[in-house]
């Protein structure tokens, strides 16, 4: 399924309006993760569009990816492994992890506003976000599981 182009064109008016040359890297860089069903790291971006840009480096990928993070076009996820990965839906969302694999699923619950408050009042804090995961195995790694034994 591809991104609708007016998903994109928002996404190259944010750039624009920020004051980001949209080079053709960039543009790439940007309608891959649009379009990606998975959570990809900056590796999976670079093998996916080095056919098309041969000259692109990883540090390139990386750039373009800092850019659209500060921009507030991507989300980084970071968990405990040594690699990021990027996801173009920055909506409050939580994910599901696969233990075996490390596929990551996004899925939706009313945002917990409740634990947030909460947590302001019982310590002090003043929250500024949470964060969920839920892991477990996915269904291939389960089916896969299956047939071993």
């Amino acid at each position: 399924m591809r991104v609708s182009e007016n998903r994109l064109q928002e996404a190259i008016n944010t750039l624009k309006a920020s004051g980001v040359r949209i080079t053709p890297q960039r543009h790439a860089v940007l309608e891959y993760l649009l379009n990606a069903m998975v959570h990809p790291t900056a590796d999976d971006i670079y093998k996916a569009l080095e056919g098309k840009f041969p000259n692109m480096s990883v540090a390139t990928v990386y750039n373009n990816l800092r850019v659209l993070r500060e921009i507030g076009l991507v989300r980084e996820l970071t968990y405990g492994d040594a690699s990021s990965r990027f996801d173009c839906n920055t909506s409050d969302h939580y994910h599901i992890i696969c233990e075996s694999c490390g596929k990551i699923v996004d899925f939706h619950y009313p945002p917990l506003d409740e634990v947030e408050s909460l947590a302001e009042q019982v310590t002090g804090f003043k929250v500024s976000h949470h964060r969920m995961e839920v892991y477990g195995k996915c269904e291939e790694c389960q089916e896969t599981a299956s047939k071993k034994h």
